[in-house]
């Protein structure tokens, strides 16, 4: 009985350990707001695992009209951030050398916000995370989803 309890206490020890070296959770203090999926806290930045938002000079044409879609896309994710603390679940780094996470906001996904509101798009080379929120967005003609537009990686091939 002695060693089957000193065996428990090791492998919830090491689970421990492996729970906290790979889960780093990063509250908000200095918040700036880069563009619609990068953002920096306390200097760190910070960009949005799974999702793609148009580039700042990014143009959509709706109704014949032009709009900047990627500011609008940056100016959601700032009205939704407002002054609430935002937390974030660090996944790694990309090749820019990039935090990547996922950030909330009153324990909601800002990714999640943004694909569903139909201003971010699921990054599907990365992650399938938020193809339902994509879809949700499309379905019920939401943000871009009313214009006409590159999706942000095209865009960016172009320009």
């Amino acid at each position: 009985m002695y060693l089957s309890k000193r065996k428990v206490i090791l492998v919830i020890s090491i689970s421990a350990l492996v729970f906290f070296f790979t889960y780093t959770d990063i509250k908000s203090q200095d918040i700036k707001i880069t563009d619609g999926d990068t953002i920096k806290i306390n200097g760190d930045k910070i960009r949005f695992s799974g999702i793609d938002t148009p580039e700042l000079k990014q143009v959509c044409i709706k109704d014949g009209e032009k709009i900047l879609c990627g500011l609008n896309a940056k100016k959601i994710l700032v009205d939704k951030i407002g002054n609430n603390k935002v937390n974030c679940v660090k996944e790694g780094k990309d090749r820019y050398k990039r935090i990547l996470a996922e950030c909330f906001v009153n324990n909601e996904s800002l990714s999640s916000y943004l694909v569903r509101s139909g201003y971010a798009f699921a990054y599907r080379k990365y992650s399938k995370k938020f193809i339902p929120d994509e879809e949700f967005a499309k379905s019920n003609n939401l943000g871009m989803w009313t214009m006409e537009f590159d999706y942000p990686w095209d865009w960016r091939k172009k320009n």
